[in-house]
């Protein structure tokens, strides 16, 4: 069973940090074989979800307030380690990210900006492609959004 906590950046202990970032770089630029510069300054801003089991972080995901990242409200890195996908906890991810921004900033309008080939697991959850497909750091992407 996956158990979620919510953090603000400065709350991090080092190792913490390091594991997060460890997590994001083995997904986001080592299998998905994309460069890119993760680390955007943008972690300062956000509030970021860790998601352990049995104290090993397993998932993440980092939330923002409208205007910090996007005009609405919005969800980022959005990750779950590989081994870890077959039990359902990028669903229970992304369920907690968008009650955490209702939660915590009392915003219900959600702008992400997807990889492609999530579009349907996105859509499972509310979300609705606004626009046209983009190049992201070299992966399709498309600009998806909840608004209640």
């Amino acid at each position: 069973m996956i158990e979620f906590q919510i953090k603000h950046f400065k709350d991090f202990s080092v190792d913490e940090l390091y594991k997060v970032l460890h997590l994001r770089a083995d997904v986001f630029v080592v299998e998905q074989d994309s460069a890119y510069l993760d680390v955007d300054f943008k972690d300062q801003k956000s509030l970021h979800i860790v998601g352990y089991v049995k104290n090993e972080l397993v998932a993440y995901a980092r939330i923002f307030k409208s205007k910090d990242c996007y005009d609405l409200a919005s969800i980022g890195r959005v990750v779950v380690a590989k081994k870890y996908r077959k039990y359902d906890y990028g669903n229970q991810l992304v369920s907690f990210s968008i009650k955490s921004i209702e939660k915590k900033f009392n915003e219900f309008d959600i702008h992400i900006s997807a990889q492609l080939y999530l579009k349907k697991f996105y859509e499972s959850h509310g979300f609705m492609a606004v626009g046209e497909e983009y190049l992201e750091d070299t992966i399709p992407h498309i600009a998806m959004e909840i608004k209640k």
